[in-house]
């Protein structure tokens, strides 16, 4: 059973996602606090981390902040702040998917799905992919831009990969939503947009002359020519 750690000050939520949460098959843990819940991470074994952002002790994104310093484990922010730039934040900072309050049930199930299936292990393409001076490490989950690592993301790993299996493809931002992060694309454009530019981010600070990803306006990306 897949354990998933709620970090929830409003006791009625968290009574709500707990009870859902093991009607669906799930082991829920709660924490009230951003103090509690860095003092039950340590014991591990959580496959997803449900996260608000008002918080006592510690707030939401700072325990975020730790929670990336040393895990990978996939992180939910529930959140009523739903403004460009509380997103586009919380994605940088390393949230992997984000929803606001009050938000319905089946939809954050699926979400939670989405993410424990993307955070699953999957078998490497055996096959090396290259594009200009840049080499997939389907081993490694990395790229090199020359002989340097670009130190990619999972998300960043991914995206790379699809584009460069097809390297003439343009692919819209549906498309790549929908095959990287495995869910229904709901029309939200700022996931996509910020993977995009920091995996750009990545490649360019190696090789700053080097254009990698092509934006084709108004219908998405593909890899340039």
């Amino acid at each position: 059973m897949e354990k998933i750690l709620i970090i929830e000050d409003d006791i009625h939520i968290s009574q709500m996602l707990c009870e859902l949460l093991g009607q669906n098959g799930y082991e829920p843990i709660a924490a009230y606090s951003g103090t509690e819940a860095l003092l039950i991470l340590p014991q591990g074994g959580f496959s997803l981390i449900l996260l608000d952002l008002m918080l006592p002790g510690k707030t939401g994104e700072e325990v975020l902040a730790e929670i990336r310093t040393n895990l990978t484990t996939p992180v939910i922010v529930i959140t009523a702040r739903t403004d460009k730039e509380t997103t586009t934040q919380l994605l940088r900072a390393g949230a992997d998917d984000y929803l606001a309050k009050p938000f319905d049930n089946n939809e954050l199930l699926a979400r939670i799905d989405v993410q424990l299936r993307r955070s699953t292990p999957q078998v490497p393409d055996a096959s090396q992919l290259s594009h200009k001076n840049l080499i997939l490490d389907t081993d490694a989950f990395d790229a090199l831009v020359g002989d340097k690592k670009a130190g990619l993301s999972k998300r960043e790993y991914e995206l790379l990969h699809l584009m460069m299996s097809h390297p003439n493809k343009v692919f819209t931002k549906n498309n790549l939503y929908e095959s990287v992060w495995g869910g229904e694309f709901f029309g939200d454009d700022n996931t996509i947009n910020v993977h995009i530019s920091k995996l750009r981010g990545k490649l360019n600070a190696i090789s700053p002359d080097m254009d990698y990803i092509q934006t084709v306006w108004g219908i998405g990306f593909k890899m340039s020519e």
